[in-house]
């Protein structure tokens, strides 16, 4: 069964740590050079990877003792939060080699693997990790992170650039840090009262 709480929640976390990521430039790039619809499909299903390795990922870590899960979840988004709080942000974006030939699969993996190097070990694949670890709802957890990442990808390829002409990066970086400080106080609250 299907909590839309923890899904909201893994939707919420996950689309504002991503939105200010480099991905969603890349994916505007490729979309800006090729059919959005092919660079969508590469896109998405290299995030729905990237998700299920996650889900794997958190639920090993559900076999541990409940206190350490929970320990250990709090100092990572302490973790993920200072990192989107300290990190430097490029305005320039990285160069992106596109393919001469607009087919479909050579459109759509051009996006696939862009997205597979790029994103793999990202903050985002660490606190998908984390939430399914904290809230023992792969199903939820793994609907919510690939929603989220969907949308990013969706937004950047139609449009990231007029969304942030009028949402400041910095806010949408400090939302997404604050709402990782408060997911890591509840977790750091339930190690150590559970």
């Amino acid at each position: 069964m299907v909590s839309f709480t923890i899904m909201a929640i893994t939707f919420g976390v996950v689309f504002l740590a991503e939105l200010p990521d480099k991905t969603a430039l890349a994916g505007l790039m490729l979309g800006t050079r090729y059919r959005a619809s092919y660079v969508f499909a590469g896109v998405a299903a290299a995030f729905a990877v990237h998700v299920a390795l996650a889900i794997a990922a958190g639920s090993v870590l559900t076999l541990l003792p409940q206190r350490l899960v929970q320990a250990v979840v709090g100092v990572l988004f302490l973790a993920g939060a200072l990192v989107l709080l300290l990190r430097k942000h490029d305005d320039d974006g990285e160069a992106i080699k596109a393919p001469a030939d607009q087919s479909f699969w050579k459109v759509s993996g051009a996006g696939f693997m862009l997205i597979l190097v790029a994103e793999f070990g990202d903050l985002t694949q660490i606190m998908t990790a984390n939430l399914a670890a904290r809230y023992d709802d792969p199903v939820s957890v793994g609907l919510g992170a690939v929603l989220a990442l969907w949308a990013v990808a969706g937004i950047g390829i139609l449009g990231g650039r007029t969304l942030m002409k009028y949402v400041p990066l910095k806010l949408i970086t400090k939302v997404a840090a604050g709402l990782m400080l408060a997911l890591a106080g509840f977790s750091l609250y339930e190690a150590i009262t559970g």
